[in-house]
This record gives structure tokens, C-alpha cells and sequence, in this order.
């Protein structure tokens, strides 16, 4: 019996831990979408902008995002000869370049785990 009590316990979290993660990533889509609806600068256009400013480039990660009050493209470029990733936001209201910044790996990394930090508060938040 005791074995029975404890199987249906983990199935109950994990169905609530479940339903919790949907809420979040339901959330982080209408907030996207609300970005989306801001921009006026498609994500297509600001890629090539991005693309423009490395060189033979190749994106590895995009985001619309709001960054002091400024909402942007940001642009994760790599490029065959360094192991760098240089950051190009691109204004999503004027598809003009705000910063190309390279990053080492070692900070590249750095900057995932903080933005899974933050997104993780945020879902705490909910």
C-alpha cells in the first residue's frame, strides 16, 4: 500500500510541475507576441542587418526583447575562425544597429545561465 501512496504522489507533482511549466512558457509566448505586435522592424530584415555588421556570420540565437526601455533584436553571430560570439542588437522600431559586441565563449555562457536565472524568478513570480 505504502509503495501504491507513493507512486501516486509523484505522479501528482509531476502533473502539477506539468501544468506549471505550460503556464510559464503560455505566458513567455503572449509576452513575445505583444513584443511582435511592437516592432515595426521584422525579424528577417534585422538578421540581415545583424549579418551585415559579421562578416561571414551565422546567427545562433535571436531575441526580441526590451533592454533600457529600447525594444531590439538581439543577435547571437558566430563565426567560423573564433570560437567569439559577437552580440548585434538591432532597434526593432528603425532597423538601425545599437551595438555589435563581441563576447568570449567563457562570457557567452555566463550570460545564458544569467537569463535562465531571471527567466526562472519570473516564472516564480507567476
Amino acid at each position: 500500500m505504502k509503495i501504491k501512496g507513493i507512486v501516486y504522489s509523484i505522479m501528482a507533482v509531476a502533473l502539477f510541475a506539468g501544468c506549471m511549466t505550460e503556464k510559464g512558457e503560455a505566458k513567455h509566448h503572449n509576452k513575445q507576441a505583444k513584443l511582435m505586435a511592437e516592432a515595426k522592424v521584422s525579424k528577417e530584415t534585422a538578421q540581415k542587418t545583424a549579418l551585415a555588421k559579421v562578416p561571414n556570420g551565422t546567427i545562433k540565437d535571436s531575441e526580441l526583447e526590451k533592454e533600457h526601455g529600447r525594444l531590439q533584436w538581439s543577435f547571437d553571430v558566430a563565426t567560423p575562425d573564433s570560437k567569439d560570439i559577437t552580440e548585434v542588437n538591432v532597434d526593432a522600431l528603425t532597423g538601425d544597429v545599437i551595438s555589435a559586441d563581441k563576447e568570449s565563449a567563457a562570457d557567452a555562457a555566463k550570460e545564458a545561465a544569467e537569463n535562465a536565472a531571471k527567466g526562472e524568478k519570473e516564472k516564480d513570480k507567476d
